[in-house]
């Protein structure tokens, strides 16, 4: 039996899924999730076979929470179940040892097929997706260029963006100059759109 923890902040397509997958005779899912630190407290926890995320999540995004399991070194394997068809957001849950990435349209026995690839040391990444990672731009910006332009684009300020993530105003007006530069934005807001576009965020 493979075991199963979703983590989806909306409880009506987290419920759907694990009825879904329910349906499989092989696959047990054993607890749901709505926040990606909430998922890695129940990964810690319940050792589950298969950890299937999305990116979008409060408190924690589905790729931070995918660095965090491989960063402890936890047994679960992690696929990304998103809407997010975009090459830049696959090369970065690759790099944060995702070891799938399907999309949320595809059927349930799509992602039944996926969850036992992983299990069985394969990666399962949806095809559509596949052609296009090869192609697209690298991504240019740092994790911390990431995070401020995330509080940038949700309209908070440089005084709150160095309160939240405990750094001088300075450093925080720094990054973002740096991201706005790398990018070749006009200024703050268009940086933010521009790397959301490209899936960098």
């Amino acid at each position: 039996m493979i075991r199963i923890i979703i983590a989806e902040d909306q409880a009506l397509v987290s419920g759907a899924l694990a009825a879904l997958l329910g349906l499989e005779d092989d696959l047990k899912v054993i607890a749901l999730a709505k926040n990606g630190q909430e998922a890695l407290a129940l990964c810690e926890k319940e050792q589950p076979d298969i950890l299937v995320t999305d990116i979008e999540m409060p408190l924690m995004t589905g790729l931070e929470l995918a660095a965090a399991i491989a960063e402890k070194k936890l047994n679960s394997k992690v696929i990304v179940l998103t809407t997010f068809a975009r090459s830049g957001y696959l090369r970065r849950a690759m790099a944060s040892g995702v070891r799938g990435y399907m999309l949320k349209d595809a059927p349930a026995d799509t992602l039944a097929a996926a969850i036992r690839t992983v299990h069985g040391g394969g990666r399962a990444i949806a095809p559509e997706l596949a052609m296009e990672s090869w192609g697209g731009e690298q991504d240019p910006l740092s994790e911390r260029e990431r995070q401020v332009l995330r509080l940038a684009g949700s309209g908070s300020s440089s005084t709150e963006i160095a309160k939240i993530m405990h750094l001088s105003e300075g450093t925080v007006r720094n990054y973002l100059s740096e991201a706005i530069s790398k990018l070749h934005a006009k200024n703050r807001v268009d940086a933010y759109r521009l790397a959301r576009d490209q899936g960098w965020l």
